[in-house]
């Protein structure tokens, strides 16, 4: 069965091509109900239709881009009169949203606002401002008094932002509209009655009961002649209702896990205060603060800011980034922050952006299907087609037995209404013989399976992104993890200094006023211009009136020494003008900021990865506050204290400041030399309890655990030895070191390789490229930032970081760790190795049902020319082995014995030995009723069979063609059916299954 599959049956975890997706739907052959089979697939029509619109809307965008790029450099006397109407002619051809004075010759002064704007206090109307984004339309934006103009017509502060009074943001929504997408309506629970009733076979099964009660009342009358078709009618109802049911439990599993992931919050200033706020909260004229790494929440206009790259691929297809600033102010939603930070004035909103019309075509297109679920739908074909040509002879033979019975009675050309019957009958088990053997449920049980683990996971803080996530996870041999706020936990503290070349340790509280008492005012002076003004965080006051600091932890960790030490923040920001503000990022792992001071001059200051700061020092400030030069001495006495701290897991930092002597402007490079030390900084930042327990837990369950950070190399290993990951045979590199290596000394390198510090975003791509294609590991990779993207992108399993992580990093992630927690990463892995073996019980389970209801069946046909299970019998059988064995099978939790055994990696045999119900929860172990009650599902499955069961035998003998058992054939039933059990014994004894 593997090797049929494998050739024909097979797509990629992620990004597999539409050419696999098509194939598999085409070789699907015999398919009872199409709704319901491919319900949790992708839309291939709608992606192709979605495609189109998208391209045609990228151009459309492009297009509008460059002719007001021309129409500002004709006014600027770049362009020809040509070459400006040419590209308007183009943008007519090709757009809709071309602002209308280019096509027109409308001035922007002939704009008018309407009255019910006016009437609710404003100056400008939605449409006007989207002509003015969307079209990136300068002249207009001009005429309306730039950036400012617009918010003063918004009647918005661009330094406090919106009031909260909410009969004004009432007014606000009327105007502009809210910023929310078009969703398609959920489905009611009678379209899933009406999707289960498609089933064909089902259809076929009710023309034979609507033929059954003609003939039966006709020749026997009411009540009896009627039992045969009622009996297959209540059943068809009773299948297409528990159907239904499932079906519809699992739309809302799925509902409430979109709800979960479209949850995202941005900074936002309101009534003068900055808080956190969800994106579809947001309104035209607020203020919305953005960093590297957002993804934009609507369309704006740049009001301040430094250094903004903004990607805009996933709207105009264009790969190089664009650079945002009062030149080029305009930020559409959808595009993400690649570096930089800035304020934005949010102007549209909703579908009114071009983000929002392109988002409702792509919703439609789905999710791609998982390689289980197309493996099993593989398996329901083959299988189906075996059942198809068994329903067929059989169906053949019973014939053909009447037929002979009839020839030897010499009865051949006298047909009764018995007959009729009897020949309907024979139809009816055959058409039945299909329901039960073609088994539709397998791939639907791995949906619900999925459905099932999602929801648990979310309890257990994380958020699966992409169905394939959760089955992949499973067979994960390898998880590259970042240390900072995943195996540590992200509250940082400044616990020693070197500043003045004296070493410092501030772990009491007291120590840092003793610190301060002790520094020359030049040196205080220096070091708190620094700290408050090269940093991406801000410390700001609350409500209540309290100092809140925002930011990374390490930004808040250094703000929180910068406090301590007696300095003011907002005073020092006050006191210098910025000109220039390089963020940090993980390639450059410094960051920078260019001062004009109030006394005159030019100052920049650095901060960073101590030795790559310290490596740009030429100067230092002793311990008398005076600026010298850095020589061996003082540069092995910095090198050795920053290898102590590092010894210490402390994450060192080292600042420095250089005056500018020559001039800058805002086009120049921040220096990357000449820079004075002032001082390293040792910040503490726990592991996190419980993650030493994980590790070991994660190679138990042959799973290599690899720790990649930029940090120094020493604090990696010093965290690392205590998180249970470096051994003494493993090894700690560095990435320049690494990516230095030739591939033949990769080759060697890469399986010892335990910690990798001081790497870049492209030294982790190129690992866990390795890892997957060289050495052909499932490798689950963690990043919380923009760039780590490429290598999320490249792993079987990207996991981003829920709180530290970026909106970038979590598009690009299958799985979000909402608690950035590693032992919330070996529950995911715990919960993936659970859905792949209930996926194997269930399949087992089915195909225990079918192939003994098949061979019954047939084998009674052919030696006796009569079926022993008739329609209603087989229905039923059907329902217990469909609907409710995914139930009881497919929904059982994870134990601890599943991290016992290894993965089964890339490729993994899910068809192994036989086994009934029970005997399917536990495929290995010997007790199969150990923790059986931990499962409610299960008992309440099993209980609810056992007893329709007793019914249908004991009291609807007429509808079932049941007989009531005597106390001892009950007796003998039981006994012979728990005979599978010790049979099972014996054969998991003699034929265990390979793990």
């Amino acid at each position: 069965m593997e090797n049929l599959l494998s050739d024909n049956w097979d797509v990629k975890p992620k990004h597999a091509s539409e050419e696999a997706l098509q194939r598999w739907r085409e070789l699907c052959g015999v398919v009872k109900n199409p709704k319901r089979r491919f319900r949790f697939t992708a839309n291939l029509s709608k992606r192709y239709e979605a495609a189109a619109m998208r391209k045609t809307n990228q151009e459309k965008l492009r297009i509008a881009v460059l002719v007001s790029k021309a129409a500002f450099q004709f006014i600027q006397g770049e362009v020809s009169r040509k070459i400006l109407l040419l590209l308007m002619f183009l943008l007519k051809l090709r757009t809709t949203f071309v602002p209308k004075m280019m096509i027109t010759g409308m001035q922007p002064s002939d704009y008018t606002v309407p009255e019910e704007v006016q009437a609710a206090g404003f100056q400008i109307c939605a449409d006007e401002l989207e002509s003015i984004v969307e079209g990136h339309d300068l002249k207009k934006l001009k005429f309306h008094g730039g950036a400012l103009g617009i918010a003063e017509k918004l009647a918005t502060d661009p330094s406090n932002g919106l009031s909260t009074e909410s009969e004004a943001l009432s007014r606000r929504r009327e105007i502009y509209g809210t910023n929310k997408f078009q969703e398609s309506e959920p489905q009611s629970f009678w379209i899933f009655v009406w999707e289960a009733l498609q089933d064909m076979t089902l259809m076929i099964l009710g023309v034979c009961a609507f033929v059954s009660l003609i003939v039966g009342i006709a020749t026997e009358g009411w009540p009896k002649g009627a039992h045969d078709g009622l009996g297959i009618v209540a059943s068809i109802l009773l299948v297409v209702f528990v159907t239904a049911t499932s079906d519809y439990r699992q739309s809302l599993q799925f509902r409430d896990l979109d709800k979960e992931k479209k949850k995202v919050s941005i900074q936002v200033t309101r009534n003068g205060y900055r808080k956190k706020m969800s994106i579809y909260q947001l309104l035209p004229g607020d203020i919305v603060h953005l960093s590297i790494g957002d993804q934009v929440p609507a369309d704006g206009l740049f009001l301040s800011g430094f250094s903004v790259l903004i990607n805009e691929s996933s709207l105009t297809g264009e790969s190089e980034p664009v650079m945002i600033s009062a030149e080029n102010p305009f930020l559409l939603s959808g595009t993400k922050v690649q570096d930089g930070s800035c304020k934005m004035l949010v102007t549209t909103v909703g579908m009114r952006t071009q983000w929002g019309k392109l988002l409702a075509t792509l919703i439609e297109g789905g999710d791609d299907e998982t390689p289980l679920q197309v493996k099993l739908n593989g398996v329901a074909t083959i299988i189906g087609k075996i059942g198809l040509f068994f329903a067929i002879v059989t169906f053949a033979v019973l014939v053909q037995k009447m037929f002979g019975r009839k020839w030897h009675e010499g009865t051949t050309l006298k047909w009764s209404g018995d007959d009729a019957m009897e020949l309907l009958e024979y139809f009816a088990i055959a058409v039945t013989i299909v329901v039960v053997a073609v088994p539709e449920g397998l791939p639907l049980a791995v949906t619900l399976s999925l459905a099932f683990a999602m929801k648990k996971m979310m309890n257990d803080k994380a958020l699966v992104r992409h169905l394939a996530a959760c089955e992949t996870m499973g067979s994960a041999t390898n998880i590259c993890s970042d240390k900072t706020g995943t195996l540590t936990t992200n509250v940082m503290t400044v616990v020693k200094s070197c500043i003045c070349m004296n070493v410092r340790d501030l772990s009491d509280p007291s120590s840092a006023k003793t610190l301060r008492s002790e520094l020359p005012e030049s040196v205080a002076k220096i070091l708190f211009q620094s700290i408050f003004n090269n940093t991406g965080g801000e410390v700001v006051v609350n409500r209540r009136g309290r100092r809140k600091i925002l930011g990374t932890p390490t930004e808040t960790a250094i703000l929180e020494f910068g406090l301590s030490l007696g300095g003011d923040c907002q005073a020092e920001k006050q006191a210098s003008k910025v000109l220039k503000v390089e963020p940090f990022n993980s390639t450059k792992k410094r960051m920078g900021v260019v001062l004009e001071l109030p006394e005159g001059g030019l100052r920049a200051h650095t901060k960073g990865a101590s030795e790559i700061v310290l490596a740009a020092c030429d100067k230092v400030i002793n311990s008398d506050g005076e600026v010298v030069p850095l020589d061996e001495a003082s540069i092995s006495h910095l090198n050795t204290t920053i290898d102590q701290f590092a010894n210490e897991a402390l994450r060192t930092l080292c600042l420095a400041y250089t005056e500018l002597e020559n001039g800058f402007s805002a086009d120049d490079a921040i220096p990357e030399s000449g820079y004075t030390c002032i001082g390293i900084v040792g910040i503490k930042d726990p592991v996190r309890p419980g993650v030493a327990e994980s590790v070991a837990l994660c190679r138990s369950a042959g799973v290599t655990v690899r720790m990649v950070t930029g940090d120094n190399i020493n604090t990696a290993k010093a965290i690392a030895r205590e998180c249970g990951i470096l051994t003494d045979d493993g090894i700690a590199i560095e990435g320049p070191v690494f990516r230095e290596k030739s591939l033949e000394e990769l080759l060697e390198l890469i399986p010892k390789i335990q910690v990798m510090a001081r790497s870049s975003p492209m030294d982790k791509h190129t690992l866990v490229k390795h890892l997957r294609t060289t050495f052909n590991e499932v490798v689950a990779v963690t990043g919380d930032g923009t760039n780590d993207a490429p290598a999320l992108h490249e792993a079987d399993i990207g996991l981003a970081m829920g709180i530290a992580g970026t909106e970038v990093a979590k598009e690009s992630a299958d799985v979000i760790i909402l608690d950035d927690n590693f032992s919330t990463i070996v529950t995911v892995a715990k919960w993936g190795r659970s859905v792949y073996v209930n996926i194997q019980k269930f399949v087992q389970f089915q195909l225990t049902v079918n192939v003994v209801a098949l061979a019954v069946n047939f084998y009674s046909a052919c030696r006796t020319g009569s079926a022993p299970l008739t329609a209603v019998q087989l229905l039923w059988v059907n329902m217990i082995m469909d609907t409710l064995g995914a139930l009881a099978l497919a929904t059982e939790p994870p134990n601890d014995e599943l991290m016992k055994r290894a993965p089964v990696g890339r490729k993994g045999n899910f068809i192994s030995v036989l086994f009934n119900e029970v005997n399917s929860r536990e495929m290995e172990k010997i007790d199969v009723l150990d923790g059986i009650l931990d499962n409610y599902v299960f008992v309440l499955v099993v209980g609810a069979t056992v007893f329709f069961q007793v019914i249908i035998i004991e009291y609807l003998g007429t509808f079932a063609s049941t007989t009531p058992l005597t106390f001892m054939q009950w007796f003998v039933s039981i006994f012979l059916g728990f005979l599978g059990m010790p049979i099972a014994v014996a054969l998991k004894q003699h034929f265990p299954v390979e793990t």
